[in-house]
């Protein structure tokens, strides 16, 4: 399978001849620091174009409200003093290690069973939510209070961990007095702790891959999850249990369907949230610089898993109050639009965010008739 690599820099080769000497060597030096400059000025700062004839001042505010923070400077969790805060962060970093030993079906104390399977936060969130394009969660508690589409008001960082408890975890809630609750967003508050407000960090999300003029294929996604993916996810998607007779232990590789994994209602059972975690972080230790699988074989592979069967969420059709707001690729009804669920499952999605922005245009809103 062929790489496809997104933007990047060729790497200096050969030597600095020695004859030429000083000045040869300090003009290396001095163009390689230029570049390295250039480079560094790009990737910490993306940013939208001034529109012409903007003032000064104007454009200095939008590049700096379009600006991403590429490099994360995050507090190394083990050197915390060993005081109440340290031991609570440490403690809400196992929790999203190892879920499943602390709040899962099995933990030993039965009032922490709130999950409903023994995943764990960081088969999503990868490297402790500090991966790029790896769902990462650095710049998560600056973004909260904010508002929530799928609920239709504003959501605390305390609501947001309860929505993958129900969903990805496909268990019920957490009170926000709850230990396990707490240690999790101290956590979070840590990874973000040199952000400002509302900071938008490069390597948020899962990527954008380009997108498909076709319906995902899980047909042919299967024959990719056969070359790629089923040595360590097997060919029935259980994964690989940690410890076969005690469950709560958690997954070396985690199920991606069945009775165990993820439900429906999940925002991994949506096709783009899939395609492009796939795409940027898979076979596992795959890097987003460097990627295995080229687009079109990321789309399908998610497509087949998508097509899997799940555990189902109850009431999900009253999610997103105004139908405008629903992601394309949320695979369950109902919509604003006239295209077929089977659409919104698979794709192709560009003829849907035309119809959804026409509507917008045109309505403004659509109320859900199911929203509470």
């Amino acid at each position: 399978m062929g790489a496809y690599p997104r933007g990047l820099a060729g790497r200096a080769g050969g030597a600095i001849a020695i004859g030429a000497r000083t000045f040869t060597a300090l003009t290396f030096v001095a163009l390689t620091c230029a570049a390295l400059t250039l480079a560094a000025s790009a990737a910490l700062a993306q940013q939208e174009a001034p529109r012409p004839g903007a003032p000064a001042g104007d454009a200095a505010a939008l590049a700096a409200a379009n600006a991403r923070i590429a490099v994360w400077d995050i507090p190394q969790v083990d050197l915390l003093p060993d005081d109440a805060e340290g031991r609570l962060v440490r403690y809400g970093r196992s929790v999203l290690e190892a879920t499943a030993r602390h709040i899962g079906p099995d933990a030993p104390d039965p009032a922490m069973r709130f999950a409903g399977n023994n995943l764990a936060c960081v088969n999503c969130h990868l490297n402790a939510g500090r991966k790029k394009f790896g769902l990462p969660l650095v710049g998560a508690s600056t973004d909260y209070p904010q508002y929530s589409a799928r609920s239709g008001g504003m959501a605390s960082l305390e609501d947001r961990l309860d929505n993958c408890m129900t969903r990805s975890m496909n268990g019920r809630p957490m009170p926000r007095d709850a230990g396990p609750m707490r240690a999790l967003v101290a956590y979070l508050r840590i990874l973000s702790t040199a952000l400002p407000k509302d900071a938008r960090i490069e390597g948020a999300g899962a990527g954008a891959i380009p997108g498909l003029d076709r319906p995902a294929d899980p047909t042919r996604g299967a024959l990719v999850y056969a070359q790629n993916c089923v040595f360590c996810h097997r060919a029935d998607g259980r994964g690989l249990a940690r410890n076969a007779v005690v469950a709560s232990f958690g997954y070396g590789v985690p199920p991606l369907w069945g009775p165990d994994s993820f439900n429906d209602g999940a925002g991994m059972n949506r096709l783009v949230t899939i395609a492009n975690f796939v795409h940027d972080n898979m076979p596992n230790g795959t890097d987003w610089t460097m990627p295995v699988l080229v687009p079109e074989d990321a789309w399908d592979v998610a497509a087949y898993v998508v097509s899997q069967p799940r555990p189902a969420r109850a009431a999900f059709e009253a999610d997103f109050p105004n139908l405008l707001e629903k992601p394309v690729d949320t695979p369950y009804g109902p919509y604003a639009d006239s295209f077929p669920a089977e659409q919104h499952k698979y794709g192709p999605f560009g003829p849907i965010r035309t119809e959804i922005a026409r509507l917008k245009a045109v309505k403004g809103t659509v109320p859900n008739p199911y929203a509470r």
